[in-house]
């Protein structure tokens, strides 16, 4: 089962496509848009081509679990990206995915400059990571 990572952001969002299995992180992108539409229509593409059959998307929380200030604009998204692909989008908890992604990327020798191209990427593929590693325990 092919499930689909989303990191979203206000200038780019991530996205993690996992293997036909479900089972790893494969093909990862960046949208480059400002326009909440083209970037659902963008990930409506990607899913209809990779052939997913599960969305997740991440979702702001605070570091005590409450909902973060941009919850809101999150779960609006969510429901323009399921109006687009005609499935669910799974909402995940994706405290820290940016900051590890910044360490990951740092750790692998790139500059902070070249962060910015590639950490929403990483920061979805963290999401699927985590998503893939919870249903694996919860069949």
């Amino acid at each position: 089962m092919r499930v689909i990572a989303i990191d979203y952001g206000d200038a780019r969002t991530g996205v993690a496509v996992s293997d036909a299995a479900g089972m790893l992180t494969g093909y990862t992108t960046v949208i480059q848009s400002r326009q909440p539409e083209r970037v659902a229509e963008e990930i409506a593409k990607i899913a209809a081509e990779r052939q997913a059959e599960e969305l997740v998307m991440g979702f702001p929380r605070n570091m005590d679990g409450t909902e973060g200030p941009r919850a809101e604009l999150y779960r609006a998204f969510a429901a323009l990206v399921e109006e687009k692909t005609g499935m669910p989008v799974r909402l995940w908890d994706e405290r820290r995915t940016t900051i590890e992604a910044h360490q990951i990327l740092h750790a692998s020798g790139k500059k902070m400059k070249a962060h910015k191209k590639n950490v929403d990427a990483v920061a979805a593929s963290l999401i699927l990571e985590g998503y893939l590693a919870w249903r694996a325990r919860n069949p």
